[in-house]
């Protein structure tokens, strides 16, 4: 819905709204507000609402720390799960005192990129996410455990998916709050779930994925569980994955269509991909930003390792769906709920356009199942893989000026500090594992 500050205010009345959250996110995908009485809305709503940009992760410095919160007045919802003195949001950018943009907020970042679409004529980048959440039991003072809700399977239901009233009530709020929920099932793994919403344009899509990433958590503490979007919290089962599935509009027409060719895709959503694949080694460190990330991009899991594409086989990289005309898309499979979805889908364009600019050749499809291939035999057919681990997704990122230029100077540099800081505490911490192969064989 389009809301008007007049609309937000008399609402806020009608429904007694006693405080609202002024939300934005971190350049980690970490979700932050200032919440205000709301007798403070209107000077909000004006545009004159500050804050502390030193204490963010990845703002700035403390000597150069104001900032002030823009709320986009169509995010305006109040929260479903507070009956008496209840609690609004409104999701912010965030701009700097002499009203630019402040170069490092995600939204904004995102909101640049998208309108470099615009000026290449295409109206509206469409992305339905399908972010997966594992949920798992809490002890007596309510901190996460490592026992699942559930030993639960691919589409099981109760008894075996005792998750299943969790997720029913999770579905019930993000309806509530505007979502149309398309599907909600189990996921492979056990304790796994997945629950998919209807595609919007990228901004709304990436403001949906925090919003949704809220819901789940507040729900699941509702029902005494914990829910995770950590990429692979658990060995020896499957990641939670955050498939992106991307379509280009040009006004109502969908610009990956071409009814004439073979696959019905169009020579912009062929360049599209060809873009997606030259760039995806760099832009994982963005879509998978975690140490845990690469623990999910391993052989033997469904999650995908190689850079590649098929119509119909999961195993590459990106897969095209089976649905033709409005509903062509192409959906990249590596993403993981980990990411912050405004640099995610920032970067994901980004890569996409390079190639309908440059006009990139779309290498042959891969239909063989790649997990089961020879290193020698990826390498005749011309696969690399995606990066190994985080750090060798920091030197491909660093080198790549196209997904560099989709950041911008501000959030790569502070990115990739926060990123060389988490890899080098991980290499050096001994882990468990170290500790049970060695301490007694040496």
């Amino acid at each position: 819905m389009s809301y008007t500050k007049e609309d937000i205010l008399r609402i806020s009345k009608e429904e007694n709204v006693r405080f609202v959250r002024l939300q934005f996110t971190d350049l980690l995908g970490a979700i932050k507000n200032v919440e205000i009485p709301v007798s403070q809305l209107t000077k909000a709503l004006d545009n004159k609402m500050m804050f502390d940009g030193s204490s963010i992760e990845g703002y700035v410095r403390i000597e150069e720390s104001d900032m002030y919160l823009y709320p986009d007045l169509d995010s305006w919802l109040i929260f479903p799960w507070v009956a008496e003195n209840r609690v609004a949001r409104l999701i912010c950018d965030v701009y700097l005192p002499d009203g630019n943009p402040f170069p490092g907020d995600p939204r904004g970042i995102l909101k640049r990129n998208l309108k470099e679409a615009e000026e290449m004529g295409f109206t509206s980048f469409n992305v339905g996410p399908e972010p997966e959440f594992f949920l798992f039991k809490t002890d007596e003072k309510g901190n996460p455990t490592n026992e699942l809700n559930d030993q639960g399977g691919y589409f099981d239901l109760a008894p075996t998916d005792l998750g299943e009233n969790c997720r029913r009530d999770i579905v019930i709020t993000l309806e509530e709050m505007g979502f149309e929920i398309e599907a909600s099932h189990h996921e492979v793994a056990p304790g796994q779930h997945e629950i998919d919403f209807k595609y919007a344009d990228a901004l709304k899509a990436a403001d949906q994925i925090q919003t949704f990433k809220l819901v789940v958590k507040t729900i699941a503490r509702q029902h005494g569980l914990h829910a995770t979007f950590m990429p692979k919290p658990l060995f020896g089962m499957n990641g939670s994955g955050m498939h992106c599935n991307q379509s280009l509009f040009q006004g109502s027409a969908n610009a990956f269509v071409d009814e004439s060719d073979e696959l019905g895709l169009s020579k912009t959503a062929r360049h599209f991909m060809a873009g997606t694949l030259k760039h995806a080694r760099a832009f994982a460190a963005i879509t998978n930003p975690t140490v845990n990330s690469y623990k999910r991009l391993v052989p033997g899991y469904e999650a995908p390792c190689y850079v590649a594409w098929s119509a119909s086989n999961r195993s590459p990289m990106i897969r095209i769906p089976a649905s033709r005309g409005l509903s062509t898309r192409v959906e990249v499979r590596n993403p993981d709920p980990a990411a912050n979805p405004y640099l995610a889908l920032a970067v994901l364009l980004k890569a996409g356009l390079d190639g309908i600019k440059r006009e990139l050749s779309l290498p042959a499809p891969i239909d063989r199942n790649i997990y089961i291939m020879s290193e020698e035999e990826r390498v005749e057919e011309g696969i690399p893989s995606l990066p190994a681990d985080l750090k060798e997704a920091l030197n491909e990122l660093i080198r790549s000026e196209v997904i560099c230029d989709a950041l911008g100077d501000h959030a790569l540099a502070h990115f990739y500090e926060l990123k060389e800081i988490e890899w080098d505490m991980y290499r050096t911490q001994v882990h468990q594992w170290e500790r049970d192969q060695y301490i007694t064989l040496y």
